[in-house]
């Protein structure tokens, strides 16, 4: 025994240590893989998605082994204080830029849970996305877009950006833009597309709808007819009002212009 306790030249480790070491390192890799093994089965019973149970059961596994290591570098007469600490120091600082942005968001869903600027099953745009709200959780909010993508959006730009809300009303108005020719009856014209909206099934009586004239553009005379409707028959009222108003005023002989310029070209003198 005397000879295992004789330090090691230049770095003063006695045999003995090693050995001490070396099964604190096997000891411990083996008990770290059955508690992983024991963790693993045990959140495998619980509702949790796959992808955070493999997150956790890897961050468990670097704890473990970080112990170990710290455990057997103690037993060869290593002091760990200063890697304990500098260990403490960079996991905190880590944590700390990590955690804002965590914090922040999960603030973020707390005022949206509580406020409800938008909820599940409407339709909204928010920083930019247009979908339907399909999930809000603590940490993001998840749309589906009509060609079935899944958009997810952090709370802090959910909670930080203008949000629309198409569905949160139950009425909604349908606007549909048609140009026609300078020189058009004008009276004629408005008077055929009142005629279109009123005989619509699914436009609304009250408020009563209306066609009003926006603009002298530079090709066009153009007109927009104002339709109330339901909120769930928005579109297939707009789809039947841009079809309908295009084939009657093309059956009533009503011209729909293309852009065009008149250019004048002056007779150069001789």
């Amino acid at each position: 025994m005397a000879a295992l306790n004789e330090p090691l030249s230049y770095i003063g480790i006695t045999p003995f240590q090693i050995i001490s070491a070396l099964i604190i390192l096997v000891a411990g890799y083996v008990v770290s893989k059955i508690l992983i093994s024991l963790f693993k089965e045990s959140i495998g019973k619980t509702k949790l998605p796959p992808l955070v149970m493999e997150f956790l059961a890897r961050f468990l596994s670097i704890l473990l082994y970080i112990i170990v290591i710290i455990v057997a570098l103690g037993a060869v007469g290593i002091s760990v204080s200063p890697l304990i600490l500098g260990l403490s120091a960079v996991v905190g600082l880590i944590l700390g830029f990590g955690l804002q942005d965590t914090l922040t968001n999960l603030a973020a869903g707390v005022w949206i849970a509580a406020l409800r600027p938008i909820d599940i099953d409407e339709v909204v745009e928010v920083s930019g996305q247009v979908g339907k709200v399909s999930g809000i959780g603590l940490m993001s909010t998840v749309l589906m877009t009509p060609d079935n993508r899944i958009i997810t959006i952090p709370n802090k730009l959910v909670w930080g950006s203008i949000i629309v809300n198409y569905t949160r009303m139950p009425t909604r108005r349908v606007d549909v833009d048609i140009g026609i020719a300078y020189g058009t009856d004008l009276d004629r014209a408005i008077k055929l597309a009142m005629n279109l909206l009123k005989n619509h099934p699914k436009v609304l009586d009250d408020p009563e709808p209306g066609v009003v004239i926006t603009a002298l553009a530079d090709s066009s005379i153009n007109l927009q007819l104002r339709a109330w409707t339901r909120t769930e028959d928005y579109w297939e009222v707009r789809g039947d009002l841009t079809k309908g108003i295009y084939e009657l005023y093309t059956r009533e002989g009503i011209e729909i212009p293309f852009p065009q310029l008149d250019v004048h070209v002056r007779e150069m003198p001789k």
